[in-house]
Formats: C-alpha cells, structure tokens, sequence
C-alpha cells in the first residue's frame, strides 16, 4: 500500500540526505542567519520538524524573520503569467548560506580597489564586466586557396 498522505509522499529523493553531503544532524546550527541572507533552501530528510513544502525544495529566498530554531523565507513563486512572493517558515536545518552572493562581493571588493588606484594616479579605470574573448583553436587546418 502507498503512502497517500504526508509531507514526503512520493518525494523520498529530493530530500535525502546525498545532496547536502555527509553533514550529520546538526546541520545548521553553528551558522548565523540575519535578516535580509540570501539562502538555499534543502530539505534534510532526517529532520521532520520544519520541513519546507516540497515545490520550496532547492529555491533561493531571503530571510524576513529569525526566531530560535527557525527562520521565516520570502520565496518567489511563479504562478502562471505572475509571480507571487510566498512567505514560509523553515527550520535551520533545512537552509544553508547561498554562495552567490560570494561572488558579487569580490567583485565589488576588486573595483573599489582598482577604482582607489586609479584615483592615485590619476586615470579612468574600466570597471564594467567585459565578456568572454573567443576561445584559442585546438589545431589550425590548412587552408589552400585558389
């Protein structure tokens, strides 16, 4: 007989434990979590108690409210053409820091740096992201013309 009723009904996979990695129960606990965090939200099968709903699995949201043992996250949700901001509550467990906001920081980081420098000495700096150049070929083939 199937499950019919409860939270991990049919969804034992996103919740287990092998995309968090070999992290134990305690989880979360020896993070600190501010309002306005950027977090990812990963469901830890081994803790039940504040489980997020399965469609807020692997979301990124912020956090609006922290009390002892949980947080409150504001999650965009689209609902067909619109998107709706959906509020829920979430225990530590469930959410880790998001990285990307890593990367944004060192950039900042660097341009004020080459910004100070430029000041110095008196120059413009080109802060602005610049793509990618065309990548190098592996080998040239010979061309013979007419």
């Amino acid at each position: 007989m199937t499950i019919t009723k409860g939270k991990r009904r049919k969804d034992p996979d996103p919740c287990s434990l092998g995309l968090l990695g070999n992290t134990g129960l305690f989880f979360g606990h020896m993070q600190i979590y501010k309002k306005s965090a950027i977090i990812d939200i990963k469901g830890m099968g081994t803790v039940q108690k504040g489980m997020p709903h399965k469609c807020h699995h692997s979301r990124t949201g912020r956090i609006y409210s922290v009390t002892q043992h949980a947080v409150g996250i504001v999650i965009n949700k689209q609902v067909k053409s619109k998107s709706l901001c959906k509020r829920t509550s979430v225990r530590i467990e469930h959410i880790k820091h998001c990285k990307s906001r890593g990367s944004f920081l060192k950039w900042a980081k660097e341009n004020d740096q080459e910004k100070k420098e430029a000041t110095e000495q008196g120059t413009w700096a080109q802060l602005k992201r610049q793509p990618a150049p065309p990548r190098e070929a592996l080998r040239e083939i010979p061309w013979e013309g007419a």
